[in-house]
């Protein structure tokens, strides 16, 4: 069942910026070794399995970020690995892919940004903003739930 999808790069800016030079084997690697504050998959999947699995969104570094820290995003990483998949198109344009699949009526519960489903939206929203003020209620971490995994494994 197909939950989520994502792209990269991501489209061109038409306000001269340069554009993305992010790559999908970048945006996988952030996905599955990086951490909630870089990945709003992850966000979303850590808030939403939180009880589940232990994970409770936090603070770190300065405050600005949130993430599981360590531990979380190393439970992350185990539900992830054990139920998680991917797989991936090339497509030189993939923003309009991206556009027509999400037009298309799929339901793709995960998908925030541009998903035409409000109902899914606003939950996924609603559930992460709890979590976030809640976390802005704790101390903040030190550690940042960075990478975690050898790069040659993703």
């Amino acid at each position: 069942m197909l939950l989520y999808i994502g792209i990269s790069p991501k489209e061109p800016p038409t306000n001269g910026r340069m554009p993305s030079r992010s790559t999908l084997r970048q945006r996988l690697r952030t996905h599955y070794a990086g951490n909630a504050a870089g990945s709003t998959l992850r966000k979303t999947l850590g808030c939403l399995l939180g009880d589940d699995i232990g994970v409770t969104l936090r603070r770190v570094g300065y405050g600005d970020r949130y993430t599981f820290g360590n531990q979380g995003e190393q439970a992350l990483d185990r539900w992830m690995d054990e139920h998680a998949r991917v797989a991936w198109f090339e497509t030189t344009q993939p923003w309009l892919l991206e556009r027509r699949l999400l037009a298309s009526g799929l339901s793709l519960p995960l998908n925030i940004r541009d998903n035409p489903c409000v109902a899914h939206t606003l939950h996924l929203k609603a559930i992460r903003a709890t979590a976030m003020r809640r976390a802005d209620l704790m101390p903040v971490l030190t550690d940042n739930g960075g990478l975690r995994r050898p790069i040659a494994t993703i």
